[in-house]
């Protein structure tokens, strides 16, 4: 029984440990020691509510682990500029506890498939999403031109111009500006163009995106 245990517990570190290698090669803010500590974590709880549950209530504590560990992944999820980050890694880290519990339940063959499949999508998938990407993003720019200028329709124009498709999502007057803020989308070419657009505009005080 202990070297049951032990082994749990190893298989734990390295399932976790092989998740928490590739988001700490991508420097994401729960790495590898991260990683390791929510699989264990998460098998100990689990081999721990089934001896207190036993039979009749074996996930007596296991469930618990599943609500904490959204209070942990919510941790990692914050706010960019135009964009949440933060949102594969808060999910890598409920993987890892699944993972964690199936081992701590004894279920080592579906703990190895999820911990393949999670590293598969995690190293490999980001390629096929760089390529969606290129092809199709959405971008927030905010652009700053005097109140009175013509700037706004030529924005406008350039965004017809380039076949991009966008719309103001908020503007504000500060004095003599006009600060603005723009939902587009199209390709990253076609983004890379309307920047190179925007940086020729005379009428543009400054804009970043």
């Amino acid at each position: 029984m202990e070297w049951e245990i032990l082994l749990r517990f190893l298989l734990a570190a390295l399932w976790g440990g092989i998740v928490g290698a590739e988001r700490e090669y991508r420097s994401k803010s729960a790495g590898f020691r991260t990683m390791i500590m929510i699989s264990i974590g998460a098998c100990f709880f689990t081999i721990i509510s089934k001896e207190l549950g036993g039979i009749s209530n074996p996930d007596r504590l296991a469930a618990g682990v599943v609500t904490g560990i959204g209070f942990l992944g919510a941790g990692v999820i914050f706010r960019g500029e135009s964009r949440v980050l933060g949102i594969t890694t808060a999910a890598s880290i409920w993987t890892v506890a699944a993972v964690g519990m199936a081992i701590g339940a004894g279920l080592y063959s579906a703990s190895a498939y999820a911990s393949i499949l999670v590293v598969i999508v995690l190293a490999v998938l980001p390629s096929l999403e760089n390529i969606i990407d290129q092809l199709h993003q959405s971008r927030v720019y905010t652009i700053t031109y005097a109140v009175d200028s013509q700037t706004h329709e030529q924005v406008v124009r350039f965004i017809k111009e380039i076949k991009l498709h966008g719309y103001v999502s908020s503007e504000q007057k500060d004095h003599e500006w006009l600060i603005t803020s723009w939902q587009i989308r199209g390709s990253r070419a076609r983004h890379e163009a309307f920047i190179s657009q925007l940086k020729k505009e005379k009428g543009v005080v400054r804009f970043s995106y």
